[in-house]
């Protein structure tokens, strides 16, 4: 069974495992967890796998896993309230709006040019 996408997450499975085999469990948890990181754009890679980090050490500092959910749901809504949080980051970008488009800079703006056929004809190499 292949829980790669969230499509296919099957909450039951997952449960049993930890329950019966929780080695193959982590085992099984790191290959996901590995292969949504390498799936994600190249630039935010090395910061998923910093938050994974954190996760993972916040996970194994606590002492049971309520106490990991917890803080980790903590973690997880101060990326939204707190000082430096997504709501404060829209807010400063919304106060900034008055609702007028702006046109782009002159330097994001190109004239495409076109290139000469090749001598063999279209899609031809040499």
């Amino acid at each position: 069974m292949d829980d790669t996408t969230a499509e296919r997450f099957n909450f039951d499975h997952w449960r049993q495992l930890a329950e019966r085999d929780p080695a193959c469990f982590e085992a099984q948890r790191r290959r996901v967890l590995d292969a949504a990181i390498r799936a994600a754009p190249q630039g935010r890679q090395q910061r998923l796998r910093r938050l994974q980090w954190r996760v993972d050490q916040t996970r194994r500092l606590s002492a049971t896993p309520m106490a990991a959910c917890l803080r980790i749901s903590g973690m997880m809504w101060d990326s939204v309230y707190g000082r430096q949080g997504l709501l404060r980051a829209m807010n400063a970008l919304a106060s900034r709006w008055d609702g007028q488009p702006r046109p782009l800079p002159e330097y994001q703006t190109a004239r495409v040019i076109r290139f000469p056929e090749p001598r063999n004809g279209p899609g031809r190499l040499r």
